[in-house]
């Protein structure tokens, strides 16, 4: 008995540094940007794509991800899903193109997108009622592990070794997880095999594709460019049209809807994800800007920059730790009704995206010559309010959840969530790339002396510009290119403390008090040959 108890908890361990392994992978590629855009000659919408191509196939997959783990067994779909992600790090490690690496890192959200919920699938047929809340514990804490550590990991190894190997440290964790997931984990599925909605699918996937494509579109070459505004419409009309095709889906007594749009019936469900998927819209941009201001602006190696980000991980280990303890219900008599928590989901999100929005509105007033002390307390406060505000707001998202929707629900919540930093990433880097050129063209430097590839480099990116101006002994065109560049990322500032913003304004006018489920739902909603969950000893 002991044994089998024993069993469990190490599969768990398990299925922790499964998360571990994807939570890494976000945060290194962020530092590695600025030696990528030099060694493989990629433009700023290259560098977009490098974390595009893997959020976009991440939030793309993850909800066919979860019905096919249902079907086919969670077991055997993630021991395939971490094969893959073992092969696709090594195809990054070794990319020799920006095309290779984009094509390398959609390999590597696929294989996410099915680690991701399957991790969390297995917990109920693995542990008891009263067991659940602390393996969710484990596992959900095991992906901010990796942000801490991606940083300064990935930071000596780009500056002892080649790019490559901050994908390469993948190896041998996914090898662990893998020989962890296949001795110790039971296989589940569910009872009868639900049928995967391929219209569903390919609608989603498509729609996400064309919108994300047509905002790196405009950044390149304009808002007002035809294949940037066709792209966008016919992303904008899929998704509309997967809406409908759900809708109808949901209404035969046999179907199987890919998303189940009852759940935004719950106005805790509805505003706690809006309100998670703005934050990770601004999180993402943040992660996006900021190590090409420290590497090319300031002058700092890999390691260094991944140092000063450090303050945005301590701030957000003290908000999460701080909103955790106002979240905790006051304890009550035994026999008696669970208590309700010492502030309540409204006040806490407003007060985190608040502190937040003002954090951000003081980086926004970052110049070339802000000292280090500078950053580290706006990164710090920032990482606060976040460590406040987006918790509470998944607790509340999550806390409206019945348990037949639990799994169907929070795919749905991180899906979104992958988008939204999907769309930040490519908003807000258009955002940095129009500001960075407007600026050069102010500052009153023309770049005609320059050889042409030189030229288009430096109006590309930062990394460009810096290079071209070194190849070419200027430093006057060196300072405009880093003062045009932290012009960009303050814009982006402003943009980003406006949607903490409007974050806590919309979370004070509509998040309710405490989490409300949704309405009870119908027969068409919930067909008489439901899968049920089955578990096998192996």
């Amino acid at each position: 008995m002991r044994s089998a108890e024993a069993r469990r908890w190490w599969a768990l361990g398990a299925l922790a540094l499964s998360v571990l392994v994807v939570g890494l992978d976000l945060t290194v590629l962020n530092l590695a940007l600025p030696t990528l855009a030099a060694d493989l000659h990629a433009s700023t919408g290259d560098l977009q794509w490098f974390v595009d191509a893997y959020s976009l196939v991440l939030a793309a997959a993850l909800l066919p991800a979860g019905l096919l783990g249902d079907r086919f067994g969670r077991k055997r779909l993630l021991t395939g899903a971490l094969v893959v992600f073992g092969a696709a790090s090594l195809a990054c490690a070794y990319s020799g193109s920006a095309a290779e690496l984009i094509a390398s890192r959609a390999l590597l959200g696929l294989a996410a997108a099915v680690i991701l919920p399957l991790s969390l699938a297995v917990i109920p047929v693995l542990f008891t009622a009263a067991e659940m809340p602390r393996a969710i514990a484990l596992v959900g804490g095991a992906t901010f592990v990796g942000f801490p550590i991606g940083p300064i990991l990935g930071g000596w190894l780009l500056d002892h070794f080649w790019w490559g190997s901050v994908f390469l440290i993948n190896v041998p964790l996914v090898a662990a997880a893998l020989i962890a997931v296949t001795t110790l984990m039971p296989e589940s599925r569910s009872e009868r095999r639900p049928r995967l909605d391929v219209p569903g699918v390919l609608l989603s996937s498509c729609g996400l594709a064309a919108l994300t494509y047509g905002f790196i579109k405009a950044g390149e070459n304009g808002w007002s460019n035809a294949t940037a505004v066709a792209t966008m419409a016919a992303g904008a009309v899929a998704l509309v049209s997967f809406v409908r095709w759900e809708r109808r889906v949901a209404r035969r007594r046999s179907g199987y809807p890919l998303v189940d749009l009852t759940l935004f019936r719950s106005a805790s469900f509805t505003w706690g994800t809006a309100l998670s998927t703005m934050v990770s819209f601004a999180l993402f941009g943040i992660l996006f800007g900021i190590p090409q201001y420290f590497q090319d602006v300031r002058g700092l190696d890999a390691q260094s920059s991944g140092l000063r980000l450090l303050p945005l991980i301590g701030g957000l280990a003290a908000g999460l730790a701080i909103g955790q303890r106002l979240q905790t219900p006051a304890k009550v008599p035994a026999g008696s009704p669970a208590g309700k928590p010492m502030v309540n989901a409204k006040v806490l999100v407003t007060i985190g995206f608040a502190v937040m929005a003002a954090a951000l509105a003081i980086g926004a007033g970052t110049t070339v010559t802000s000292g280090t002390g500078f950053g580290a307390t706006w990164f710090a406060v920032t990482g606060l309010g976040l460590g406040i505000a987006m918790p509470t707001a998944l607790n509340a998202a999550l806390g409206a959840l019945s348990p037949e929707r639990s799994g169907s629900g929070s795919a749905l919540i991180t899906a979104l969530r992958q988008v939204g930093g999907t769309i930040g990433v490519a908003v807000l880097g258009t955002i940095i790339d129009s500001a960075y050129r407007s600026g050069l063209t102010a500052s009153g430097l023309t770049l005609r002396g320059l050889p042409a590839a030189a030229a288009a480099a430096a109006r590309g990116s930062v990394a460009g510009g810096v290079a071209a101006a070194r190849a070419a002994d200027s430093a006057p065109l060196l300072q405009a290119v880093r003062v045009s560049y932290v012009h960009g990322m303050d814009v982006m500032l402003w943009v980003c403390g406006g949607i903490a913003l409007a974050s806590a304004l919309l979370g004070l006018a509509f998040l309710p008090r405490w989490a409300r489920p949704p309405a009870p739902v119908t027969a068409p909603d919930a067909p008489a040959d439901a899968p049920r969950d089955v578990a096998t000893a192996e």
